[in-house]
């Protein structure tokens, strides 16, 4: 786990969660120990997550998705993509806002747009939310090599994680978050080339090693950027 932040982004001090699944988790104790305050929902209550926060420890806090939304200056949004039309619009208006989501159809259904390659999954996010800043992150790690790699600024061996939004001030806010919670941060483009780093990538899973290996391989900015393709598989591939 990383030291505690040496600074505050961007006076920045809660991060909210609509979805607090493994990536949530593994975000907000991140978060937590980097000195952030966090505020955790799910689509059960937050009376189902008290022993969760109280895990955490006295920075974390359970709510409602709208409470999350409401006080979260970023907000991670890690829910099955089939959901993604339950989380709420208006409290995150002009918010940058985490996409975690992965879009496997045996679990979501099929989408057409997405099945069609006319949209990617974070766009149909920032279509429900179309005053926020979405930026997409978290998507492409197993949950555990997300807590173990995690290294402080400097570190000869920090790893670092995708991110793709179409708004500067949005990716900015994120790269200086994951700086914080022990991450470099690696611009894959905007969100209509974000399938680059979802399912079936070349930076999807295993790039981090394979998830039998728990602690993880760290792969540099470099590296990880090396990675990324721009060479589609058409529609139905």
């Amino acid at each position: 786990m990383i030291a505690r932040a040496r600074r505050f982004c961007c006076g920045m001090t809660t991060i909210g969660f609509i979805g607090s699944g493994r990536i949530g988790e593994t975000v907000a104790r991140l978060a937590v120990a980097a000195g952030y305050n966090v505020v955790l929902s799910n689509s059960r209550g937050p009376q189902t997550l008290a022993d969760l926060a109280a895990d955490i420890g006295p920075r974390a806090s359970a709510a409602t998705a709208e409470q999350a939304a409401e006080q979260g200056d970023i907000v991670v949004v890690a829910v099955p993509l089939k959901a993604y039309r339950n989380v709420p619009v208006a409290p995150l208006a002009g918010k940058t806002v985490i996409d975690a989501n992965n879009y496997y159809p045996e679990r979501d259904g099929q989408i057409g747009p997405l099945d069609a390659r006319e949209a990617t999954s974070s766009e149909l996010l920032q279509q429900h939310l179309p005053d926020a800043h979405v930026v997409k992150a978290f998507n492409n790690i197993f949950f555990k090599h997300l807590l173990s790699l995690a290294r402080p600024h400097g570190a000869p061996d920090r790893s670092a994680l995708l991110i793709a939004g179409d708004n500067a001030d949005a990716l900015k806010a994120v790269t200086e978050f994951l700086d914080a919670i022990g991450y470099d941060a690696v611009e894959s483009g905007p969100l209509a080339h974000s399938w680059c780093q979802e399912p079936g990538s070349a930076v999807y899973g295993g790039v981090y090693g394979p998830f039998e290996n728990e602690a993880g391989t760290p792969i540099a900015a470099g590296d990880l950027r090396g990675r990324i393709t721009d060479d589609r598989p058409p529609a139905g591939a």
